[in-house]
């Protein structure tokens, strides 16, 4: 699996791509703008945003999306974070912001540059979302940020130093964490129990989505949740993408506090039919979509380069 195609939805909302040519209506609840350069393209990400910003009413702006910018396999998006950031008092209202939404054909994930996130922060402290495409050169900061919701990293391997960083701050809103944990060959340096105690430091009672997918340790991770008594109280667990087995799968299905969850999402799996079969009957939120071949012992990710 690659990501071959944009986001549709975006902070509850339908996302459609801004056109320098096109008309700009004022964004209704139901929409949220991306903003994105074609690789021919002669403006800069800045100069297209400073143009969108211009011909909306940016007190009411509540979400946007960037796509790619300028060769996002060699250049960070710094100067964007730091207009929007300059351009804070500006725009009172936004809550949600994804920075990345890039395709495989754009820029393969693995290779996207990012960049820190501090200042953002800092700027928005009423931002309720923040979605993050790629992890090289990604710098999240620790920090006290009391109105963010939903934080989700996107990305082939997530850095110790991130996940780290994730787990000092302090997030007492939290209700969503989504962190795609990736593999060693991309970028992940941590192992399955630095991840439990980042998860463990950062929840909060608010918690409602766990996503940790596209994990390489995902047997690990689903053993250690299986334990945890706090599980029962999300709406969703999502250890999809990664290399599920049976071990994980076992784990699972002898937790009495996975059983509970409304939606337990192990998509692309190494779980066998048996084992599937059980995990149906004991568990009614259980999703096993995409299940894989487990070929002698190998065993992938869906998204890695």
């Amino acid at each position: 699996m690659t990501i071959s195609e944009h986001t549709e939805s975006f902070f509850g909302r339908s996302v459609v791509d801004y056109a320098s040519d096109q008309p700009v209506d004022a964004p209704p609840a139901t929409t949220v703008y991306r903003l994105s350069l074609d690789y021919d393209a002669e403006q800069s990400m800045v100069e297209l945003l400073q143009e969108f910003l211009s011909r909306v009413d940016t007190t009411q702006l509540q979400a946007l999306v960037i796509g790619a910018w300028d060769e996002p396999h060699e250049n960070d998006p710094s100067e964007v974070l730091d207009e929007l950031a300059r351009r804070a008092p500006d725009l009172p209202a936004l809550e949600a912001l994804f920075v990345g939404d890039i395709t495989f054909e754009e820029c393969e994930i693995s290779w996207i540059v990012q960049a820190g996130y501090a200042d953002l922060l800092s700027a928005f402290p009423r931002l309720k979302a923040l979605r993050v495409r790629g992890s090289t050169s990604l710098e999240w900061p620790v920090v006290e940020h009391a109105h963010l919701r939903h934080l989700v990293i996107e990305c082939g391997g997530l850095p110790r130093e991130v996940s780290e960083a994730i787990g000092q701050s302090r997030l007492p809103a939290l209700e969503h964490l989504e962190l795609w944990i990736g593999t060693d060959e991309y970028g992940f340096d941590g192992d399955a129990r630095h991840i439990a105690d980042v998860v463990t430091r950062v929840r909060t009672p608010a918690l409602r989505y766990l996503g940790l997918r596209d994990a390489e340790v995902a047997d690990e991770l689903a053993a250690w949740l299986a334990g945890e008594a706090w599980v029962a109280s999300l709406d969703t667990l999502d250890l999809s993408l990664g290399t599920l087995g049976d071990t994980g799968a076992q784990a699972l299905l002898a937790s009495p506090h996975v059983r509970g969850v409304r939606r337990v999402d192990l998509s692309h799996h190494f779980i066998g039919e048996a084992l599937q079969a059980q995990l149906r009957a004991a568990i009614p939120g259980v999703v096993l979509d995409d299940p894989q071949e487990d070929d002698d012992g190998y065993r992938y990710v869906a998204v890695g380069e």
